[in-house]
C-alpha cells in the first residue's frame, strides 16, 4: 500500500494530522477559525487508502463549538468531488469516529458538501449572463476579496421600477454553511428561468439585491464562523467597521440607499434535523402587521414544499429580547419588513430522510427554488 497523505492544501481545506501511521486508526483534530476559537467545519483529501478499510477519528469533537452537532451526524465523503455521499459516523460524547473503504487513490471528506471559491465565481458569471442582473462590485473584504451584489428584476411589466418591492437575500454569513449558497444558487436558477411564471412576475414586481457569499475570507479559509479578522459578522450589524466587519458594513451601506421590503438571511444548524425559518417578534417595533405577514409566509411555503416545516424550531423570542447584532433583527428594525433567518441542517431532513446523502447541495438548491412559491403568494 502507498504510504498515506493527508492534505488541506485547496479552497476550505481544514483539519488537523495528529496520527497517520495506521488507516484504521487516523487520529484527527478538527482545526479552529483561523482568528477565533469557533471549531466545526473540516474538509480535507486522503490519499493511498484505496481498498483500504479507514477509520477516522475526530479526537476534539466533544471540544467542539456545537458538540450535539455531532448526534446521529454522518461525515460526507466524495471520490470525484462532484458526488457527496455520507459514510458511517459514531459519536460517544467525545470522539466522533467515522469508517469507509475508500475506491480510489484519493478520497475527500468535508464536514458538509463544500461550495468552493470557483463556484461562487461560476455563479455570478451564469447570473450575469442574463439581462435581468446587474452585478456590482460594493468593495473589498479583510484580505481584500471582491464583495459582490447581483441585482435582478425585469425590464417589463406593469409596476414602476421605484414602486417595485425590495428583496435582499444574503447567505455564508458563516462562511462553513455552505447549504446556504447552494440555496442561493438554486433560488438564482428559478428565478432566471424565463419560462417559469412564478419568477417572471415576481421580477416584474419585485427588485432582488442577493448576496451569494458574505464571507470570502473565510469561506477560503476554512472557518466555521468567522471571517478573517474573527469577527461573527452575524453579530456584527449593530456596529460593523471597515476594519472589523467590512463585509456586513458595506452590504449594510447599500440596504439604506436601497431601502429593504423584506429580507431572507439564509443559514444552515448544525443540531436540528429541520428547515425551519426565525422571525424577528422580539424586536421593539415588531408589529401585528408583520406576524401576520409571517404566519401568511410560512403557511404558503408549508404549502408548496414539504421540505419546509414550522414544528420544530428555536422558539419564540420574548417581546423586546431580540439581539439588534444579528443581520435579521437590525434589518426588521430599521426597515420595519418581514425579515427571516432561514436554517436548514448539516445532518438530514428527518422529515424527510435520504439514507445516501442526508441533507446536501441538491436538496438545498431546491429548497432555494422553492422559496420563490411564498415569496409570490405574499409579497
Amino acid at each position: 500500500m502507498p504510504s498515506l497523505h493527508i492534505s488541506t492544501a485547496f479552497d476550505s481545506g481544514s483539519i488537523e494530522v495528529v496520527n497517520l501511521d495506521d488507516p484504521s486508526d487516523i487520529q484527527l483534530n478538527i482545526r479552529a477559525d483561523n482568528a477565533s476559537e469557533f471549531a466545526q467545519w473540516f474538509h480535507f483529501s486522503l490519499q493511498g487508502a484505496a481498498g483500504a478499510p479507514v477509520v477516522l477519528r475526530f479526537l476534539n469533537a466533544g471540544q467542539c463549538a456545537y458538540p450535539k452537532g455531532w448526534e446521529d451526524y454522518r461525515v460526507v465523503a466524495s471520490h470525484d468531488r462532484q458526488n457527496w455521499f455520507r459514510i458511517d459516523t459514531t459519536y460517544d460524547g467525545q470522539v466522533m469516529t467515522a469508517r469507509t473503504t475508500p475506491e480510489t487513490q484519493c478520497i475527500y471528506f468535508a464536514y458538509f458538501e463544500p461550495y468552493s471559491w470557483e463556484q461562487h465565481l461560476d455563479l455570478l458569471a451564469a447570473a450575469s449572463a442574463s439581462a435581468c442582473v446587474t452585478q456590482e462590485h460594493l468593495g473589498l473584504t479583510v484580505q481584500g476579496r471582491d464583495m459582490s451584489l447581483l441585482t435582478l428584476t425585469s425590464a417589463d411589466g406593469a409596476t414602476p421600477l421605484a414602486e417595485r418591492k425590495k428583496v435582499w437575500i444574503i447567505a455564508r454569513q458563516h462562511p462553513g454553511e455552505t447549504m446556504a449558497e447552494w440555496f442561493v444558487e438554486g433560488l438564482l436558477e428559478r428565478l432566471l428561468d424565463q419560462t417559469d411564471a412564478v419568477s417572471r412576475t415576481l421580477l416584474q414586481q419585485s427588485v432582488f439585491h442577493v448576496v451569494p457569499n458574505m464571507n470570502p475570507d473565510g469561506a477560503v479559509l476554512g472557518n466555521l464562523r468567522t471571517n478573517a479578522a474573527g469577527a461573527n459578522l452575524n453579530r456584527e450589524w449593530m456596529d460593523a467597521t471597515m476594519e472589523r466587519s467590512p463585509e456586513v458594513f458595506l452590504v449594510r451601506q447599500k440596504m439604506m440607499e436601497t431601502g429593504v421590503d423584506l429580507f431572507l438571511d439564509i443559514h444552515g444548524d448544525e443540531g436540528l434535523p429541520y428547515n425551519f425559518v426565525v422571525g424577528s417578534e422580539g424586536t421593539q417595533d415588531y408589529s401585528p402587521r408583520i406576524a401576520d405577514w409571517e404566519v401568511a409566509f410560512k403557511s404558503a411555503w408549508l404549502e408548496s414544499c414539504p421540505d419546509f416545516q414550522n414544528a420544530v424550531n428555536y422558539g419564540v423570542c420574548a417581546p423586546g429580547a431580540a439581539n439588534p447584532t444579528l443581520a435579521t433583527n437590525w434589518v426588521a428594525q430599521q426597515f420595519g419588513c418581514l425579515a427571516f433567518t432561514i436554517e436548514m441542517p448539516f445532518k438530514d431532513n428527518a422529515n424527510l430522510p435520504d439514507a445516501v446523502t442526508g441533507w446536501n447541495g441538491a436538496r438545498s438548491r431546491k429548497l432555494g427554488a422553492s422559496v420563490l412559491q411564498p415569496l409570490l403568494a405574499t409579497l
